[in-house]
């Protein structure tokens, strides 16, 4: 049996990733979550110490990694987060390849959201792409009602939305509720199935 249809999903910020994720997921989809899985790593041994070794034993106080304390490391120094990411990046590579081998063969589809899909490169690793979008003034409320004041800034080492939707294989728009959302991707769904999208 052919392997299931393997996705890379991403989008601006508040454009819905996480909403679409959880969408898939309802209609079908195996998903996974980058972040998610970065999260994790943030928690295992071999990252902590890491960690500690570049930045010393305050960002790892009682031997657990203060996310906050990183979060301010990197924030403002692009050199500190370009290390972390390099870091990380074959890491996360290890886990999501991993969990696509542990998928059963019934499975329709696999889906991987990953916010910095395109700035990574890892666009290759996947059979299709798809870029959520949303207006700038939607993303901009959605982003203030859950706490991310400063868009602009947190989206300034991103492509555009209008770059991610160029690259994508599948574009979906998400400005309404998230009932039309899930209708969307369900439609798209049946397009990648008709398709045959596996490699």
């Amino acid at each position: 049996m052919a392997a299931a249809p393997f996705i890379g999903l991403t989008g601006a910020i508040a454009a819905g990733k996480s909403e679409a994720l959880a969408a898939l997921g309802r209609l079908g989809a195996a998903t996974l979550s980058s972040d998610a899985v970065v999260h994790e790593l943030l928690s295992s041994e071999r990252v902590r110490e890491l960690l500690v070794e570049r930045w010393g034993a305050e960002v790892a106080p009682g031997g657990e990694v203060d996310r906050a304390r990183v979060g301010a490391i990197v924030f403002d120094q692009p050199e500190e987060l370009a290390w972390l990411e390099s870091a990380l990046h074959s890491l996360v590579g290890e886990r999501i390849a991993a969990w696509r081998a542990s998928l059963p063969d019934d499975v329709p589809l696999a889906v991987v959201e990953i916010p910095l899909l395109f700035e990574t490169g890892l666009e290759s690793s996947f059979d299709a792409t798809i870029a959520i979008v949303a207006d700038d003034a939607t993303r901009v409320e959605r982003a203030g009602e859950r706490g991310t004041e400063a868009l602009e800034g947190r989206a300034a080492r991103q492509l555009s939305q209008d770059e991610k939707a160029a690259r994508a294989t599948y574009v979906v728009r998400n400005d309404g509720a998230v009932a039309d959302l899930e209708a969307a991707l369900e439609a798209l769904l049946a397009e990648i199935a008709a398709r045959g999208e596996a490699a």
